[in-house]
C-alpha cells in the first residue's frame, strides 16, 4: 500500500515527485542528481524532510513496531508480517521511497547548495543526509552510497559495507556543522521551508550532536570510549525536549500522518490496545497506556491523529542513551539512575502525563536494579523502548541489549533483526547486492 503524499512547495518541480504509485526499478535511485539551478533549494528541502517523515514514519515504522511486538499485525499482509512471512518483494516500495524520494533528492540538494554557496542549505542537507544514512544502515546493513546518485555514470553502484557507513555518518554531521558555522549563510537562508527548525542554526548542530550521540552508543558494547563520546555528544545537543528533530503533519487528509493514513485506509489491519507491549506497561501501571491507546480510535492522538508527529531523535533519547553511556564508561548505579529519572520525565512529560503520576511511576517502577551492570542496563532499555514508540530505533534498542525480553510470535520461530533488500535490486543489480541475506542473521555489525 502507498500513502497519499501531496509536499507542498512542490508543484513546480514534479522531477522531484516524493513518491509514486508504482513499484519502482533500481534505476530511479541513479537518476541524474545534478539538478537544473532553476530548481531552488528552498523547493528541495521540504520535500526531503517530508519524504523522509513519510518513509520512516510509514514502512519503516510499520515493519520494525510488528516486528518488537509494539503493535499486531492482526489482517491481511500486516498479519503475514507479524508472523513473519516475508520475502524480497515486500520492500520494493519502501526501497525507491528511501533512495529516490530522500536520498537522491538530499544529494541534489547538497551539490546544488554547494554551487549556489548556500551555507546554511549545505549544512543541514549534510545533517539531515547523515541521519538518514544512519537509519538505513540500521534496517538494512551494507547500502549503495559512495557510488550511488551517479545517474548514467554508474547504473548499478556497489555498497559500502556498514561500519564504513557509520564513520560517513560522522564526516557528514561534522562537515554540516562547519558549513552552519560559516557566518557567510549565502543569499538564499532556509525559513517556513526547513519544517523541522524553521532555519535556526542552533538547533541543527544539536540535531547533528545528537546523531553523534546515537552513533556512539550503538557501538558502546565493550567500548569505554564509545560510551564516552555518547555522553559527551548527547551533552552538546538538545537543551530541552523543545529542541526535538521531527517532522510535524498537515491535517490535510492528503498530507497527513502515515500512522493516520494507514489506519484510515487499512482500519483493522494493525492494532496496538492489544500489543504485548501494551500488556506489559498495563501490569507495570504505566500512564503511558492511555496516551498510546485510545477507546474509540485504538491508536492514541499523540501518535494516530493526522498531525502527529514523526520523532527523528528527541531529548528524551538522549538522556535515556546517558543512562547507559554511564554505565558502559564504568560509572556509577547513581549517577545512572539520575538520567533516567529525567528521561523518563522527559518522555511523560512530552506526552502531557500528569506530574504526579511521573514521580509516582518513578518511585514505583522506575528505579533500575543495582545487582549488577547487566541488569541495570536492561532495565534501562527496557525503559526506552516503551519511550521510543512506533520509532525504528526501538528496534535498535531491542537488538543491541536484548531488552524486553521479546517471545517469537511463531513457536520455534525468530524475530527479524534487519530488512531484506528488495526484489529489485536483488533482480537488476545482481553483481553488487549482498547475497545470502535473512531476516534473522545478525549481520549489523554492532549487533552482538
Amino acid at each position: 500500500m502507498k500513502l497519499k503524499i501531496i509536499a507542498p512547495f512542490l508543484i513546480a518541480a514534479l522531477v522531484f515527485s516524493a513518491v509514486s504509485c508504482k513499484k519502482t526499478f533500481w534505476t530511479d535511485y541513479n537518476k541524474n542528481p545534478q539538478a537544473p539551478d532553476s530548481v531552488t533549494a528552498n523547493l528541495i528541502l521540504p520535500n526531503v524532510l517530508s519524504s523522509m517523515g513519510y518513509t520512516q514514519g510509514g514502512d519503516m515504522s510499520r515493519f520494525s513496531s510488528l516486528f518488537t511486538q509494539q503493535v499486531v499485525g492482526a489482517n491481511s499482509q500486516s498479519q503475514a508480517y507479524y508472523n513473519y512471512v516475508i520475502n524480497a518483494g515486500v520492500f520494493d516500495n519502501l526501497w525507491p521511497d528511501y533512495y529516490t524520494s530522500t536520498l537522491n533528492n538530499n544529494d541534489t540538494l547538497m551539490h546544488l547548495a554547494d554551487r549556489k554557496h548556500l551555507n546554511m542549505y549545505s549544512g543541514i542537507s549534510r545533517i539531515f543526509m547523515a541521519y538518514c544514512l544512519q537509519v538505513g544502515v540500521d534496517m538494512w546493513g551494507d547500502l549503495p552510497y559512495s557510488k550511488a546518485f551517479q545517474g548514467d555514470k554508474d547504473l548499478k553502484p556497489s555498497y559500502d559495507q556498514a561500519k564504513g557507513l557509520y564513520d560517513t555518518v560522522a564526516s557528514l554531521v561534522h562537515q554540516g556543522i562547519a558549513y552552519i558555522a560559516n557566518p557567510d549563510h549565502g543569499l538564499l537562508v532556509p525559513g517556513n521551508d526547513d519544517q523541522i527548525y524553521h532555519g535556526d542554526s542552533a538547533s541543527w548542530v544539536y540535531f547533528g550532536h545528537a546523531i553523534l550521540a546515537r552513533l556512539a552508543i550503538h557501538q558502546s558494547k565493550g567500548n569505554a570510549a564509545m560510551a564516552v563520546t555518547a555522553l559527551t555528544e548527547a551533552a552538546a545537543s538538545f537543551p530541552s525536549s523543545k529542541f526535538n528533530a521531527q517532522f510535524i503533519f498537515s491535517t490535510s487528509e492528503t498530507a497527513a500522518n502515515p500512522w493516520y493514513q494507514f489506519n484510515e485506509q487499512r482500519p483493522g489491519d494493525e492494532t496496538f490496545s492489544d500489543a504485548p507491549l501494551i500488556d506489559r506497561m498495563t501490569a507495570n501501571g504505566d500512564p503511558r497506556v492511555a496516551i498510546f491507546t485510545d477507546p474509540n480510535t485504538d491508536l492514541g492522538a499523540y501518535y494516530g491523529s493526522a498531525n502527529s508527529p514523526v520523532e527523528f531523535i528527541t531529548y528524551d533519547e538522549l538522556l535515556y542513551l546517558s543512562a547507559e553511556g554511564v554505565l558502559r564508561n564504568g560509572g556509577t548505579f547513581v549517577a545512572s539512575q539520575q538520567f533516567l529519572n529525567a528521561a523518563i520525565t522527559a518522555n511523560m512529560t512530552k506526552l502531557g502525563v500528569k506530574p504526579a503520576d511521573i514521580t509516582t511511576y518513578i518511585t514505583t517502577h522506575g528505579q533500575m536494579p543495582t545487582t549488577s551492570v547487566n541488569a541495570a542496563i536492561a532495565f534501562i532499555a527496557n525503559e526506552e523502548f516503551t519511550a521510543l514508540y512506533l520509532n525504528p530505533e526501538a528496534w535498535v534498542v531491542w537488538r543491541r541489549t536484548g531488552s524486553p525480553a521479546l517471545s517469537p510470535i511463531i513457536t520455534g520461530g525468530q524475530i527479524p533483526r534487519r530488512l531484506l533488500y528488495p526484489q529489485t535490486e536483488l533482480s537488476f543489480n545482481t553483481a553488487n547486492t549482498p547475497t545470502g541475506i535473512t531476516l534473522y542473521a545478525p549481520t549489523l555489525f554492532w549487533d552482538k
